[in-house]
């Protein structure tokens, strides 16, 4: 509606990260693994974030999924991600490691990888 006021408008739409579209297969991979180390709790549903996360790009190309992994130590403070205050238990380090090596695991069959 900008005719009225006698101007022009130009919209140019850019195309921005990919969705994070999860493979199911993957996010089953993962929730097995995750359980089977860490007991039946450790797979919580999280919220959908409207956020840009380059993993999209990846997942354009081969199926995986995103898992998120908690880094805060029991009972500290919560961080952000990606600011300067963020605090990482390395502890989270080794558990990510195993969760991903098991995953890997889970998903090979006697034909190779599913």
């Amino acid at each position: 509606m900008v005719a009225p006021y006698g101007v022009g408008a130009e919209v140019t739409y850019v195309k921005g990260v990919p969705p994070v579209d999860n493979d199911n297969d993957a996010v089953v991979a993962l929730s097995k693994a995750a359980m089977s180390l860490l007991g039946p709790h450790a797979v919580v549903p999280t919220k959908q974030s409207m956020g840009g996360e380059d993993l999209g790009w990846y997942l354009t190309q081969v199926p995986g999924a995103m898992a998120r992994l908690g880094t805060r130590t029991p009972g500290g403070t919560t961080h952000e991600l990606h600011q300067g205050d963020l605090v990482v238990d390395e502890r989270a380090v080794v558990v990510a490691a195993q969760v991903l090596a098991a995953s890997v695991l889970t998903s090979v069959g006697p034909d190779g990888l599913l």
